[in-house]
């Protein structure tokens, strides 16, 4: 088993009132927390992983936007762009659009939720939190906070020593880039969870570096890349998309993570599936930078 992890969160994880460094801290925790979970569901026994978590949401985060609630409302042209972008991805019926106002982001959104029998307020407001935090990174590719995101994220890996990344949701953006910049840094295991990498339009070719005709490849310095996605999951999508879309993606695996609730962070790193990769992952390399916190 691996003895370091860096960890890359996704969406909704703006932690108001902490430092960059006291939010990184606290998501470490809860991260080890379900990873230890995950391996003893996997049968190994042994101690979890020292978590580093590369925190990044406050670079995301616009200046006197609250962002909690449902505010579809308070969508910007490009947020509500995004929006039909991403949802022009579902099957939805002839007739509902996900065009550039509020109004039509709102119909499809309640449309989406009773499609996939998800409560109509909770999937508003994921709607809402996904459409202003994927667009602020992805928005400007020269932009300073992408730069810092990324660098936080390669800034963990050089202080820890860690050998293996996890990231979750819009974090698996981030991580691909960063990872990508340095190619310099040796990554022995990539797990990317409910990853919107391969969404058409919204997310594939805006990433950097830009994929050549339609395709993206496993960042160089990563010797093994493990993609994992709930068949539900509504920013996993297309299914299979992940291993049709990149080379060099070793596994791109869709299994039930959990009836509802199939995109939370929580139950991706707490899943059996994930426990018996990391069990099985070689172990990292003991060095005094692996028992630094960020």
């Amino acid at each position: 088993m691996t003895q370091a992890v860096v960890g890359v969160h996704g969406i909704g994880n703006l932690r108001r009132g902490e430092t960059p460094e006291q939010a990184a801290r606290t998501l470490g925790r809860i991260w080890q927390t379900h990873l230890a979970t995950a391996l003893h569901r996997a049968g190994d026994g042994g101690p979890p992983p020292e978590v580093s978590v590369a925190y990044y949401a406050d670079l995301l985060s616009k200046p006197g936007r609250q962002g909690t609630g449902d505010d579809l409302d308070d969508l910007d042209p490009a947020e509500a762009e995004f929006a039909r972008q991403w949802m022009d991805a579902f099957d939805l019926p002839t007739g509902v659009a996900a065009g550039r106002s509020t109004i039509e982001v709102r119909q499809a959104a309640e449309t989406l939720a009773r499609m996939r029998g998800m409560g109509a307020p909770a999937t508003r407001w994921f709607v809402a939190l996904l459409c202003r935090e994927v667009p602020a990174y992805l928005e400007n590719p020269h932009s300073a906070a992408r730069a810092a995101a990324r660098a936080r994220v390669t800034d963990a890996v050089e202080t820890t020593g860690a050998r293996v990344v996890i990231a979750h949701s819009l974090g698996s953006v981030v991580a691909y880039e960063a990872l990508w910049a340095r190619p310099d840094l040796t990554i022995d295991l990539l797990v990317t969870l409910g990853s919107p990498l391969a969404l058409p339009h919204a997310v594939l070719p805006r990433l950097r570096p830009a994929p050549v005709d339609g395709r993206g490849a496993r960042p160089p310095g990563v010797a093994r890349w493990v993609n994992l996605a709930d068949p539900g999951d509504i920013v996993a999508i297309p299914k299979g998309g992940i291993g049709r879309t990149f080379t060099g993606v070793d596994t791109d695996e869709h299994t039930l993570i959990h009836t509802f609730d199939f995109h939370l962070a929580k139950n991706y790193l707490a899943h059996p599936r994930l426990g018996e990769i990391l069990r099985d992952a070689p172990p990292t390399p003991p060095t005094l930078a692996s028992t630094r916190e960020l």
